[in-house]
């Protein structure tokens, strides 16, 4: 091997920056929108004003996560900021609690469940090239019997 190769290790993930973070959270922010317009009662700018002060505090975690200097997880972070600014006694709580109210957080999990579905670390795509088409077969037959399986268990016990 020479000097010049290296090896990549493929249990070390990349450490996404700032930028990326709030790229995607708009991205995941505009799906949000839309379901959340379709399947409540609220209104575009309703709902675009709760998800720009999720989006916000989100953003503030993030930014604790990178320049705290004691490490904890981004998702910590996040969920401390959301109980400080949400507390009786933080000036403006109740115009954020007005606000985020016009948020139906079941529809925030359908972006978030999906980018879950389709996420694909790199060594997975090594393992998919060496499968071949046969993988696609396989996973189109669990995905199925995995949604036909839950349509049964819902229509027999709900």
């Amino acid at each position: 091997m020479s000097d010049t190769q290296s090896f990549e290790d493929p249990t070390v993930e990349e450490k996404l920056s700032l930028g990326v973070h709030a790229a995607a959270l708009i991205v995941v922010s505009v799906v949000a929108l839309v379901g959340n317009t379709v399947a409540t009662d609220n209104t575009v700018p309703e709902g675009l004003v709760g998800l720009i002060v999720l989006w916000l505090i989100c953003m503030v975690g993030l930014l604790l996560t990178e320049f705290v200097p004691f490490k904890l997880p981004s998702v910590a972070w996040i969920s401390l900021v959301g109980i400080v600014v949400t507390l009786p006694w933080t000036p403006g709580s109740a115009w954020v609690l007005e606000k985020v109210g016009h948020v139906n957080f079941l529809t925030l999990a359908t972006p978030c469940l999906a980018y879950a579905g389709i996420a694909i670390a790199k060594r997975e795509i090594e393992i998919a090239k060496t499968s071949g088409w046969k993988i696609a077969v396989v996973a189109v037959l669990v995905m199925t019997g995995t949604y036909v399986g839950s349509a049964i268990v819902a229509q027999m016990f709900l």
